[in-house]
């Protein structure tokens, strides 16, 4: 059984998505993020960047103690490795994947996270046309970037559907809101809809939609108190004690 630390955000839905398409057992464990649970003491020891997704596998292929793994990234490879699926082992395609997996990680959700952020905040911070421009200009670069790769091939890598497209499909899902328009993107559009008829990635994308928070209808002293737990986060102090 592997435990998830998950809250329905799109780094958390790559995980369950490839669980699904795998058909492995697992346990949702709820990270409510609008509550702080990513900064409890517990949940620091599996994931020391207070991010979520985190899994814990009771049952890792060495036959040893429950192996905790943080990054939705790594978490990926690890399940897709454990499953032997959607994961290929020949050395070309394997790093074909798994520099789109880098790709994802990298570029595609950081700047999409950075898009929504801006164009979420609206004037409450003073003039964020810069950003909002920036951030909107930047995750239009990205589409296009996948709707090039998909000219002449069905998937990321070729014909073979792997976790290269499970992991960059959820944060293509909120595209309006994003500022884009997928008309731009005909063979993006093309890969997008395949993906989202999959049984496995509706339901994948599914899992914990009655965890969700309307923050529309949060109060302003609600929504002042979500954005001092969220926003502008600073190191945590170290404990005393250690290697110096």
């Amino acid at each position: 059984m592997i435990d998830v630390h998950y809250w329905p955000t799109p780094n958390g839905k790559k995980v369950t998505i490839l669980l699904e398409e795998c058909g492995l057992p697992y346990r949702i464990v709820p990270c409510a993020i609008f509550q702080g649970d990513q900064f409890k003491a517990e949940f620091l020891k599996i994931s020391p960047n207070n991010r979520m997704p985190a899994i814990v596998d009771h049952a890792p292929a060495d036959g040893g103690a429950p192996f905790a793994l943080f990054e939705s990234g790594a978490i990926m490879m690890y399940i897709a490795e454990k499953a032997g699926r959607f994961y290929p082992q020949d050395l070309r395609r394997r790093h074909a994947v798994n520099q789109w997996v880098i790709w994802q990680m990298a570029n595609q959700g950081p700047k999409s996270g950075e898009c929504g952020h801006f164009r979420r905040l609206g004037q409450s911070q003073g003039d964020q046309s810069y950003a909002v421009r920036r951030f909107t200009d930047e995750v239009n670069r990205l589409f296009g970037v996948l709707n090039n790769q998909l000219y002449d091939r069905r998937f990321l890598i070729g014909d073979e559907y792997t976790i290269a497209d499970m992991i960059s499909y959820p944060w293509t899902v909120n595209w309006q809101a994003q500022g884009q328009d997928l008309e731009e993107f005909p063979y993006f559009k093309r890969w997008f809809l395949e993906l989202g008829a999959r049984p496995a990635v509706q339901r994948g994308v599914a899992v914990g939609k009655d965890l969700t928070v309307d923050t529309s209808k949060l109060t302003p002293e609600e929504g002042e108190r979500l954005r001092k737990l969220l926003y502008n986060q600073r190191a945590r102090p170290a404990p005393p004690g250690g290697l110096l």
